[in-house]
């Protein structure tokens, strides 16, 4: 009989932060990318972009407009809506944060990457976490087949649903 340790262990699926994951040190490290990415644009990191930013970096979750204005009630900071809108969409131009298409909703990006990088978004439909992966081959395919049929993309986005290794490892138990 073989026995369960309670320590977190490495995790080999590095896209999706594993048990016992320090929030805090990637927190502060996503904070000062934003800083940083608003500073290289020539860009203001407002008060309230920054507030924004730090309600949708407090998790590697998706959330909707509704759901920051709701936590910054609760924190007693009342906005309307097209005030957040507003901060999303100078957060999303910085590229320190992306829209989830399929769910309406707003995730940070935690991890380094050069913005002409293109990445994939997977998204994991029972702990909701979302993670972005390297996928240059996915994104030349799909330009060849848009080629073949003499279409110009101009937007390409690729969202995954299915489950993470936490939670397909949670559910063979």
């Amino acid at each position: 009989m073989t026995s369960k340790t309670t320590t977190p262990r490495k995790h080999a699926h590095p896209a999706f932060p594993g048990p016992g994951h320090n929030h805090v040190a990637c927190l502060s490290q996503t904070l000062d990318r934003a800083k940083s990415a608003f500073e290289t644009r020539g860009l203001r990191l407002t008060d309230l972009r920054l507030r924004v930013f730090t309600e949708i970096a407090a998790s590697h979750h998706a959330m909707g407009a509704y759901d920051i204005i709701e936590r910054l009630g609760a924190k007693g900071t009342r906005l309307a809506p097209v005030s957040v809108y507003r901060a999303i969409e100078a957060l999303t131009a910085a590229g320190v944060v992306h829209r989830l298409e399929s769910a309406n909703a707003y995730f940070a990006c935690h991890a380094a990457h050069a913005s002409q990088r293109q990445h994939i978004v997977l998204s994991c439909r029972t702990c909701r976490t979302i993670a972005e992966v390297a996928a240059e081959a996915v994104f030349d395919a799909i330009e060849d087949i848009a080629s073949v049929h003499g279409f110009k993309a101009d937007t390409r986005i690729v969202e995954i649903s299915g489950l993470c290794a936490h939670c397909v490892e949670k559910a063979s138990q």
